[in-house]
């Protein structure tokens, strides 16, 4: 249940503008509203009436909001534009760089961003300075030198953080970059003339066929091949904004060709598991994955890490795992089912893989600690456990990918176990 506290309208409100222009910043922030929302909205307001600070928020969000994942845009965007007094301070601290000792205490909340941008959008007009304190034209000048560029800060901030245009700039780079991995050298051998190895079958055949004259030793090497990649997507409730991205990325990887990938395998899970390899051949981004979220229901819901990796050890890990596939695990680890059968699971996924990487966007706090029992469950049974929260960390995990040394941040965190 939202808190909402008294409203505080204007003493000669306009009604109609009022939820003309939030209607107009919402549509900005991505809800898809037209004109017969506004309309339906302020029949129903008239209706309500603003006796009761709980049916106004709640007509509005009737009216408003048709999917979940709108509903934290909205309740800021109703914050900054209904009910906080200084919604102004709010959006600009919101909008500007965070810059080391001079940024906000409080990090901007999961929409908050998006709400700022989608107020302030041709707001400039529209501020009007107190009595007494006019622009007098004084020009200020700020050595920049040391901040970070536009592009570094991008690929540091973290996705929950980002507004629509960040979320549209980081799509952008994430679609160009590579995921490259090393082939694995088979057991099988091939004829090659320059080969290391001698091929004595093939030699005995050749000098069988001269009536056992041997004239030449035949040469081989060993074959070469290409791993799948399997990635297993949290998208419950706490990963959504992650997964939305990360997904983003992963179907440019599967989209590229000669990125060294035998097939790219994808899997989302929250409270059951879906198979989305179909739709990640789609070409068009926006298509797959807008197919991949129609048959994935169980988006921000709730979790079910153990019974989900249960589904997919007895359904698919033979089918998708058979030849040296590398495994990312992309979730919070945050589960409350039962501890012992995560981990059971956690270790038959990690036998069945060439190597199992846990990316988690938990580990951008520099506190972080395996408290949570389901990642106390999960860390010994995976290869490596890095950050997922960011671009820079998408970056780091293509470098290490190929390196089977590379463990992140594991060794320091079962120490603390």
């Amino acid at each position: 249940m939202v808190e909402l506290p008294e409203l505080s309208l204007p003493d000669d409100p306009k009604l109609v503008q009022n939820i003309t222009h939030f209607a107009r910043a919402l549509r900005k922030a991505g809800l898809p509203i037209g004109p017969g929302r506004v309309v339906d909205a302020v029949e129903a307001v008239a209706a309500a009436g603003f006796t009761s600070r709980q049916d106004f928020y709640w007509a509005l969000h009737a009216c408003f909001v048709t999917r979940p994942e709108h509903r934290a845009v909205f309740a800021q965007i109703f914050r900054l534009y209904w009910r906080d007094p200084r919604f102004l301070e709010h959006m600009m601290a919101a909008m500007l760089p965070a810059v080391r000792g001079v940024q906000e205490e409080r990090a901007a909340k999961p929409g908050e961003k998006r709400a700022a941008e989608a107020l302030l959008d041709g707001a400039n007009d529209q501020i009007d300075l107190p009595e007494g304190q006019e622009d007098d034209g004084t020009e200020f000048e700020i050595d920049a030198t040391l901040t970070m560029s536009s592009e570094e800060r991008l690929r540091s901030l973290d996705f929950e953080q980002m507004s629509t245009e960040e979320v549209a700039r980081a799509k952008r780079i994430l679609s160009q970059m590579r995921l490259p991995v090393q082939p694995i050298q088979s057991r099988r051998l091939m004829a090659a003339p320059h080969g290391q190895r001698a091929d004595w079958r093939r030699t005995l055949r050749d000098a069988a066929r001269r009536g056992g004259d041997l004239q030449d030793i035949a040469r081989a090497k060993r074959r070469i091949r290409w791993p799948n990649l399997v990635v297993i997507c949290d998208i419950s409730g706490s990963m959504s904004q992650y997964s939305r991205i990360v997904l983003h990325f992963l179907h440019s990887v599967a989209n590229q060709k000669g990125a060294g990938w035998a097939k790219v395998h994808g899997f989302t899970f929250g409270t059951r598991l879906t198979n989305i390899t179909r739709h990640l051949a789609t070409r068009d981004v926006d298509a797959a994955l807008a197919a991949a979220g129609a048959e994935a229901q169980d988006w921000e819901g709730g979790t079910r890490i153990g019974q989900c990796l249960h589904e997919f050890n007895r359904d698919w890990s033979r089918r998708v795992m058979g030849q040296g596939a590398v495994v990312l695990l992309i979730t919070d680890g945050l589960d409350r089912d039962d501890p012992d059968q995560l981990a059971k699971e956690m270790q038959r996924l990690h036998l069945s893989s060439r190597r199992l990487i846990w990316l988690n966007p938990l580990l951008r706090w520099e506190g972080f600690a395996p408290k949570a029992q389901g990642i106390r469950a999960m860390l010994p049974h995976v290869d490596s456990f890095r950050a997922g929260h960011s671009i820079a960390s998408l970056e780091d995990l293509a470098q290490v990918i190929s390196r089977p040394e590379d463990q992140g941040d594991k060794a320091r965190l079962m120490a603390l176990l």
